[in-house]
């Protein structure tokens, strides 16, 4: 290493850090893997030349300022929202691959992790997680045998999928079965035809579950993925149980709203711990999972909570009331479980060896160059959350959910209004939710291997509209539960299609936990839409409640389309060399 740079100084933005060692040090996240010996000298040689010409480019110190200590900046926050001028040059100390926004008059997103915020005059930050410098790319070289991948990959899933996959279906079956409970005699027992009462018991579990997503996935990577996620399967569990005791319906609202700050903290961060873990084009298929888990698990579980309501009236308990004590027996369980067997992040693994962790990284950071935490800020936090693709994302992710939660809420009410008994409305609540789950895993399947994210999700859409309009018009019972067979598919598929469809075009831990937290913080908008549009007075077709859910599905498919435009315009920017690194990171493409 050159005297004029110490292993311990701070090198400017886009420079390695290397120390004489066997190891290479890329910015904090390629510690793992080993360069070797022959090629040290030739690596130093490039990080003085690039540390020479980066400092060519050094602005004065009048412009070492952080963003928002400039009044002037600060102003131009809001033009954050808008996409970048596909024309932009930018001062000159700003060569690629940082890049000003000359028509949005904004500092583009990434402009934090690279650097442009110095903390002193006479500081630098180091380099940011999420940029491959090509001087080190030999690094990505070593082969591991194919067969070592594919044995360290499924030893991931089965490691990681089943009991998540569990989770996640208890977690929905837990959220969802105050209608079966309603049917079943709670409705009667706690008076909840007065007034709004059921739809307020309903909709109040989304406020904490909507406040506190964004905490929860932060607190997440403090705490641990084992620790955070027992804590909050325990203590839903212990909410549910509390729902079989309630005497009046003001208890069962309270009991609601704890499930609520518990469930917060848990699909958010099931999420993002699964997409810290595989590549962009895999996600989608593991996150299917655990839709097919759950939604399979969960038309079952209307025929188990037909069976739990039919226990004899004992100790001053009713059917309804063993259902949600039975469940909340199985949820505490299995959050003993989650803590003995639940895997932390990739860097954090007690499963795999040591070479094993190293493949997973490796991965991960050739796909996208985010393999291991970069560290949250308050101005990363501001800078992501002015991202208006997230945004989008997350208006699309409300208006998916709500069709999904009003089924869900309401499927065996609407089988009810087409005069089924209560038995025969739990058992036909089932065939819709098997055949969703296939066409969730197909969809999801398709959509990996072909590496398309907006066309399928807008398919998916339109079928949900077409169920929507036949459950609503049709005036044959068999035609209208054929509608709900392709309305809950189509409505199903779409909610993993946009969380992989975020996750894909994402690179940084910090703005991937603040993303996810948002988008399934939004869902939870969805989920009071549902419960609010889905009316008493319009029983039974629910006519103003569909026609809500379909202009929502018409709003996604906008927002898609401008997603998608987006997206194609950068990257086309971006192969012709118009535009610098796509999220900063060399080589990465949007997905679209």
């Amino acid at each position: 290493m050159s005297p004029q740079y110490a292993a311990s100084d701070k090198i400017p933005c886009g420079v390695l850090r290397t120390i004489k060692s066997e190891h290479t040090v890329l910015g904090s996240s390629l510690a793992l893997f080993p360069v070797p010996e022959s090629s040290a000298g030739n690596s130093e040689s490039s990080i003085i030349q690039n540390v020479q010409k980066t400092e060519q480019h050094a602005p004065s110190i009048k412009h070492r300022v952080g963003l928002w200590a400039s009044s002037r900046r600060l102003l131009q926050f809001l033009p954050l929202f808008l996409p970048p001028s596909p024309t932009s040059t930018g001062p000159t100390w700003l060569s690629p691959p940082w890049t000003y926004d000359s028509w949005s008059g904004a500092w583009p997103p990434l402009a934090l992790d690279y650097g442009m915020m110095y903390k002193d005059g006479s500081e630098l930050c180091e380099k940011p997680v999420g940029v491959v410098d090509k001087d080190v790319e030999h690094v990505f070289e070593a082969e591991y045998p194919h067969g070592f991948v594919k044995k360290t990959i499924r030893q991931v899933d089965r490691h990681m999928l089943p009991l998540l996959g569990l989770l996640y279906a208890v977690a929905l079956i837990d959220r969802t079965n105050l209608g079966i409970a309603r049917i079943a005699g709670m409705e009667k027992d706690l008076e909840l035809k007065v007034g709004s009462r059921y739809s307020i018991a309903s909709s109040l579990y989304f406020v904490p579950y909507i406040l506190l997503q964004l905490p929860s996935n932060i607190i997440l990577r403090v705490l641990g993925a084992r620790t955070w996620l027992t804590i909050c399967v325990i203590g839903w569990g212990a909410s549910q149980l509390g729902m079989g005791f309630v005497p009046t319906w003001g208890y069962l609202v309270l009991c609601r709203l704890f499930l609520g700050v518990f469930e917060a903290g848990f699909f958010p961060a099931l999420v993002f711990i699964i997409t810290t873990w595989y590549k962009r084009h895999e996600v989608q298929k593991r996150l299917a999972f655990f839709y097919l888990f759950s939604i399979l698990l969960g038309g079952f579980s209307a025929i188990f909570a037909y069976t739990l309501t039919l226990i004899a009236p004992r100790g001053g308990l009713n059917g309804w009331q063993w259902i949600f004590i039975i469940e909340g027996i199985i949820t505490i369980v299995l959050g003993i479980l989650t803590y003995v067997f639940v895997a932390d992040f990739p860097d954090k693994n007690r499963f795999l060896t040591e070479e094993q962790t190293k493949l997973v990284l490796h991965r991960v950071e050739k796909d996208r160059g985010d393999s291991l935490p970069d560290k949250m800020t308050w101005r990363k936090l501001c800078l992501h959350l002015s991202d208006w693709t997230m945004w989008a994302y997350a208006m699309m992710f409300l208006c998916a959910t709500t069709p999904a939660y009003a089924i869900g809420f309401f499927i065996t009410i609407i089988l009810a209004s087409m005069g089924f008994n209560v038995r025969d409305s739990l058992l036909l609540s089932a065939p819709p939710n098997i055949f969703a789950a296939i066409c969730t895993f197909g969809f999801a399947y398709i959509s990996d291997r072909t590496q398309q994210r907006a066309l399928l999700i807008a398919v998916q859409t339109v079928l949900t509209i077409v169920g929507l309009v036949v459950t609503s018009y049709a005036h044959n019972n068999g035609a209208r539960y054929f509608g709900l067979f392709i309305a809950y598919a189509g409505a199903s598929a779409c909610i993993p299609g946009i969380l992989s469809y975020n996750a894909n075009n994402v690179v940084s831990h910090t703005k991937r936990a603040v993303s996810t937290a948002i988008i399934v913080a939004f869902g939870g908008i969805g989920g009071i839409f549902a419960t609010t549009v889905f009316r008493e007075q319009d029983y039974p077709r629910y006519i103003n409640g569909i026609w809500a859910t379909i202009g929502c599905q018409s709003l996604m498919l906008v927002l898609l389309a401008m997603l998608s435009r987006t997206y194609n315009r950068r990257n086309k920017l971006a192969r012709e060399g118009k535009m610098g690194p796509l999220e900063g990171q060399p080589g990465f493409y949007y997905t679209i």
